[in-house]
């Protein structure tokens, strides 16, 4: 196949649907955001003390078990098998009495759902690459949760596609580099520039051996979709591009930071990241669709920026939040973003399609659930008030929540040992269950 010739930016002003680019879906978005009062919305009926602690103590159950497992790690098929049924019966467990879930959703998350998902890109990931490690595969398996999620609402089978494999592993090879404070922005400008080229299709020789590794997935993702007959997908994998370079640039508090629109940078690289997911799950996308899984993608990039926010203040790297995290309290903006996911959320709702009710459900409770327990990790940022009103919709405790995360992360570890070991399964094995690291997925 020969590859077409045309620069980044020429690629760029290829249209998406009827005339309309990422700018426009952009734009869309940034003034739901702007029409999103910066109150409170209706939430979901607040839990009491007693209800939150009934929940905790599931929780604990659960959190046990898994602490049972760490003692002594499966080597055989026969452990393996009986460490999955105990852990997949401790889930379900928690899940209906812990977390209010029904059939529908604990067989969207184990069985043939995301943790086989998961399970499949992690033996794909190391044959790929040996040399992988765990964090950046549970990165990338979310990635590729958020694409298979979008296969089902847009009517499709949920599986694993060789692009959705690649542009899930795109996210460590790329992002994490581009992230990382200690390569040099002119360092990162050169591999963006070269990056920008080969996505574009025009002929960029790879400088490293990352470069080639990065290379070898987007030619993953050409051989399932031609570009002459699919350029909206290499145009929103540029706009994408084009969002994380502009980050590389501009996102850094110090000099020249100032009159930086912010809003629009990250808005421009959560919403182009998740539009390329939608395109890679479906081929094409209708209006309605590709305005609800635009927005979709600002909202997960607005929750990742809340989770991110203590880092991101004491680094100096700008976002939505850190923004003005320490200066005045996250109030006004946290109910800002939560009644932008209502209506995000409320767009989804519209799309025709297949009901997939557990899935929509659930996507709908991830979206409000993870913004409220991320503003109750930094309780320094919010006034007290703010927050008493925010932790009586969460089903746990914020202290509890904190307290429990903390173990958990000294136990991370032995946690990716165990992840480690189900890997070195047979690839006939059933998928491996849920971490704690993963009870409520970005889906």
């Amino acid at each position: 196949m020969a590859a077409p010739t045309r620069r980044p930016a020429e690629f760029l002003r290829v249209s998406i649907y009827d005339g309309r680019s990422v700018d426009e879906w952009l734009e869309e978005s940034i003034a739901l955001w702007r029409a999103s009062p910066a109150v409170l919305p209706g939430l979901k009926q607040p839990f009491t003390a007693e209800e939150q602690t009934h929940r905790e103590r599931h929780l604990e159950q659960f959190l046990r078990s898994i602490e049972l497992e760490l003692r002594s790690l499966p080597r055989t098929r026969s452990e393996r098998q009986a460490s999955r049924q105990r852990m997949t019966s401790a889930f379900v467990r928690f899940a209906g009495a812990g977390l209010e879930l029904e059939e529908p959703h604990v067989d969207l998350l184990l069985g043939g759902g995301f943790s086989a998902i998961g399970t499949e890109l992690a033996r794909q990931a190391r044959r790929f690459d040996p040399n992988v490690s765990t964090t950046d595969i549970l990165q990338a398996s979310r990635n590729a949760w958020t694409a298979c999620a979008l296969q089902v609402l847009l009517g499709r089978s949920m599986h694993l596609t060789p692009s959705i494999f690649a542009y899930s592993m795109l996210y460590p090879y790329t992002d994490n580099y581009l992230d990382d404070p200690s390569v040099s922005r002119e360092e990162k400008l050169g591999f963006s520039s070269r990056f920008g080229y080969r996505l574009a299709g025009a002929d960029a020789a790879p400088a490293t051996s990352r470069e080639i590794t990065i290379w070898q997935l987007i030619g993953l993702i050409e051989r399932q979709y031609d570009r002459t007959a699919w350029p909206q997908i290499f145009t929103s994998l540029l706009a994408i591009h084009r969002a994380q370079n502009s980050s590389i640039s501009l996102l850094r508090r110090g000099l020249g930071s100032q009159g930086i629109d912010v809003v629009k940078l990250s808005f421009d690289k959560g919403g182009a990241s998740v539009l390329t997911d939608g395109y890679l799950a479906a081929g094409s996308l209708s209006r309605e669709q590709a305005q609800f899984v635009f927005g979709w993608g600002v909202l997960l990039q607005l929750a990742d920026d809340l989770q991110d926010v203590r880092q991101d203040h004491e680094d100096g790297m700008l976002t939505v939040f850190s923004e003005i995290a320490g200066r005045e309290p996250l109030d006004e903006l946290t109910s800002r973003t939560l009644q932008f996911a209502d209506r995000v959320m409320h767009q989804m709702e519209t799309l025709p399609g297949p009901d997939c009710r557990a899935l929509r459900d659930m996507i709908e409770r991830s979206s409000r659930s993870l913004l409220i327990r991320s503003a109750g990790d930094v309780p320094e940022f919010y006034s007290k008030d703010y927050l008493a009103r925010l932790e009586v919709h969460s089903p746990f405790r914020f202290s509890f929540v904190n307290e429990r995360r903390r173990q958990l992360a000294s136990r991370s570890g032995l946690l990716n040992r165990l992840f480690e070991a189900f890997l070195q399964g047979d690839a006939d094995e059933p998928a491996f269950p849920l971490l704690p690291s993963s009870l409520m997925p970005r889906l």
